[in-house]
């Protein structure tokens, strides 16, 4: 290499990253990525106790890289480049064909274990039957799809303990999933249950409650999107895989109040202003909220789910049957579950949540309030 080769390299080289700076400082900041469904890091305020801390460094570099131009679309080349290295991991996620499965990773702190007792503690607080319902997630369902030496937390052992619980009643997803893991029961690019999923989940809780579920040829199916990207698209940087379809089983209309602010307001089993956004899944009970109801007059019996977001997609089928589901996060309700139930004359509560939630979830002590 001659030296007037290697000083135009070298003035090319500061002229491209002289000119990506120049662009970075004219464009707009944005406020969220619609791909990766997140809010990006806006400009730090410089201060000196945020200089002589390093965090006012360390907020310039996650600035730089969220607003970086084009930054969708490096994300997704640099995830290509990485599959031609033959890598199969991508922030967590596998990419197993033409689905995206999340790594479960082992939980800390014991709090798998916490977890379990304190469901077990709502089974003694309270005489209203208490049932356990941990759904496995496509990682231990579909776990053959995985690739080969793919690691994951064995989430079938840890639902066989809690089915042990002292005065719990298991609902078993486990098995109910794992018959049916030939189909479309999650998304190809979302962690969630399809509502097909949903739908054998519900049998399977309703069967745990000694109730009859109702045949798949009841509900008539209806496509409500087929544009849906899921949490997985967003977090892999995988971003040429072909979107999902979503579907409505129920179209009954229910009574639906939602309490997101502390106040009720009169809601729906889906908010269609979900369709338009990044976030499709919150169409089902417009996603995360303290507590929701939905009545039927024509259903008996009253259940309460400590719910995660896969509730929001089965809690349609339970409303066919029951005169109230209660559906409480205690991720945003911070009152005693117990108490609820025996206020509100529940007849049975179900702690429903996905394994990968219910090992992670710090907000369960409040179970055995």
């Amino acid at each position: 290499m001659t030296k007037g080769y290697a000083r135009f390299l070298t003035a090319f080289f500061c002229l491209f990253l002289g000119g990506i700076l120049v662009w970075h400082l004219l464009l707009p900041d944005r406020e969220r990525s619609e791909t990766e469904n997140r809010t990006l890091a806006r400009r730090p305020e410089l201060t000196w106790s945020a200089l002589a801390d390093g965090s006012f460094t360390r907020a310039v570099e996650d600035y730089f890289a969220d607003q970086f131009p084009l930054r969708d679309g490096w994300t997704g080349v640099k995830a290509r480049a990485e599959l031609l290295l033959g890598k199969r991991e991508f922030n967590g996620v596998y990419l197993c064909g033409d689905t995206l499965i999340a790594r479960v990773n082992p939980p800390l702190d014991g709090l798998d274990e916490k977890n379990l007792a304190h469901t077990a503690r709502l089974a003694e607080r309270t005489e209203i039957p208490v049932y356990l319902g941990l759904i496995p997630s496509a990682a231990e369902t579909w776990r053959e799809k995985l690739p080969a030496g793919a690691e994951s937390w064995d989430q079938a052992a840890f639902i066989a303990r809690g089915w042990e619980l002292e005065g719990v009643k298991p609902v078993d997803f486990l098995t109910a999933l794992g018959a049916r893991a030939g189909e479309d029961i999650f998304y190809r690019t979302d962690h969630h249950w399809t509502t097909l999923g949903a739908y054998y989940g519900y049998a399977a809780l309703m069967e745990a409650l000694g109730r009859e579920p109702l045949p798949r040829m009841t509900f008539m199916r209806m496509t409500a999107s087929e544009e849906f990207q899921g949490t997985l698209y967003s977090q892999s940087g995988i971003h040429w895989l072909a979107p999902d379809s979503m579907e409505v089983w129920v179209w009954d209309v229910f009574t639906v109040t939602s309490w997101r602010d502390g106040t009720p307001k009169e809601a729906g089993l889906y908010d269609d202003d979900y369709l338009g956004k990044k976030d499709k899944y919150s169409f089902f009970l417009g996603g995360n909220q303290p507590l929701c109801v939905i009545r039927n007059e024509e259903g008996t019996g009253r259940l309460l789910l400590i719910r995660d977001s896969y509730a929001d997609s089965l809690a349609p089928f339970l409303a066919r049957h029951f005169e109230e589901v209660h559906l409480m996060d205690l991720r945003y309700y911070r009152g005693s579950a117990a108490a609820y139930a025996e206020e509100n004359g529940m007849d049975g509560i179900v702690v429903l949540q996905s394994v990968p939630n219910f090992i992670t979830d710090r907000n369960l002590g409040l179970l055995g309030q």
